[in-house]
């Protein structure tokens, strides 16, 4: 026992049903996510029967409508969920946020045949998805993305390949964004395509400097025939889609970063408490006790910052500055904590015998995924601003 174990995060939650959810997470996470949290990713396994068991647990679904298998739940409270899960293991989290996003255009943009036919079994009946929108040419610039989907009757031939897609090869089912008319946003259209669809295949995983259970690959499409029902939204309205999809999305990454930084604070505490130097806990010299008040700060900074933006949300107010505020501000600090973490660890940190080295690894990809923070900077400043070259 530690002279002093961290404490469980204290969360604002807007209802009693919102503190069980937590209550459940938190069993969840401890129970079967993080004792094989550092054995499986070095080891390169993706947890998928973690994923069936979150979709049993109604956890895979939650910012989404009941009746659709979904949880109801307010982004405020669904967000602090990733966190939990993420603090756990970032393969998790990141997975749960990469799948509600590849549910998002399907659950708010399709049509009321398509969400009775598919969203069920999206959100609640053990399905894992997938985001299709960048590639290898297009990333930051994703307008001028390549991928085609040429109409065939009543259908559409896709053909093109995605890069650095989470749960490539092995997702259900992939939201695509591909191109159906003129050059730029305004001729892409986004596809709901089955998994198992002939001519969908994924490359070998990418092999990455962290988050290495979990699979990120080129998938590509070569023929791929989708039936127009599977076509979401109107036509060349695909990039509003996307866009908006990635306002929320970014939220979940905030929300996963800040759970990484918790992870690093709580391993630094343990580490400070019980680590003695000169007859006395590392804990009580003020260098180190300055770093933990700093860390701390931030992460509950980063904290406050995306649960802002997430309410700003559930009111159907506008968050997308916020969004890419809390986006840059969470995964830079995730990158500076777990950096102070391997500090205060001294050659503990650097080895794979404590988990601090992973976490810091793990932090690094939240500051590029889902739009760069260079990027985010873009967004915050065209709100600040106005746009460019006015």
């Amino acid at each position: 026992m530690s002279v002093r174990d961290p404490q469980p995060v204290e969360r604002q939650l807007p209802t009693e049903e919102a503190r069980d959810l937590l209550a459940l997470v938190r069993e969840i996470a401890q129970r079967e996510i993080a004792p094989r949290a550092a054995e499986e990713e070095d080891a390169g396994r993706f947890p998928r029967e973690i994923f069936t068991l979150l979709s049993e647990s109604g956890l895979l679904g939650l910012p989404y409508a009941a009746e659709y298998g979904g949880g109801d739940q307010p982004y405020e409270v669904y967000l602090q969920v990733l966190e939990e899960l993420a603090a756990a293991r970032l393969t998790v989290g990141l997975g749960v946020s990469v799948h509600t996003l590849a549910s998002y255009a399907l659950a708010t943009h399709g049509a009321k045949r398509q969400q009775v036919e598919h969203l069920p079994a999206m959100l609640g009946g053990g399905l894992l998805g997938a985001y299709c929108l960048s590639e290898p040419s297009s990333g930051s610039d994703a307008a001028s993305l390549r991928t085609k989907a040429v109409r065939d009757g009543d259908e559409w031939v896709i053909d093109g390949t995605k890069a650095w897609i989470t749960h490539g090869g092995i997702a259900d089912f992939y939201t695509v964004m591909a191109r159906t008319g003129e050059d730029g946003p305004r001729g892409i259209t986004a596809f709901l395509v089955p998994g198992d669809a002939p001519g969908l295949s994924g490359a070998a995983p990418e092999k990455k400097m962290g988050m290495k259970g979990s699979p990120t690959a080129q998938v590509h499409f070569d023929g791929v025939r989708v039936p127009d029902d599977r076509r979401i939204g109107e036509e060349g309205q695909g990039f509003s889609i996307a866009l908006s999809a990635l306002d929320s999305g970014r939220l979940g990454i905030a929300a996963c970063a800040v759970g990484v930084a918790q992870a690093a604070l709580d391993e630094a505490v343990r580490y400070a408490t019980e680590r003695r130097q000169f007859g006395r806990p590392v804990a009580d010299f003020q260098g180190l006790r300055f770093m933990l008040a700093d860390m701390a700060t931030q992460i509950e900074a980063g904290r406050a910052l995306y649960l802002a933006a997430a309410r700003l949300r559930d009111a159907g107010r506008p968050f997308a500055k916020q969004a890419a505020m809390a986006k840059l501000h969470c995964t830079d600090t995730a990158m500076k904590v777990t950096t102070d973490a391997v500090q205060i660890l001294g050659g503990y940190g650097y080895t794979a015998d404590f988990p601090a080295e992973r976490y810091m690894r793990e932090a690094k990809v939240l500051q590029i995924v889902e739009g760069t923070n260079q990027i985010q900077r873009m967004v915050i400043a065209r709100h600040v601003a106005g746009p460019e070259g006015r």
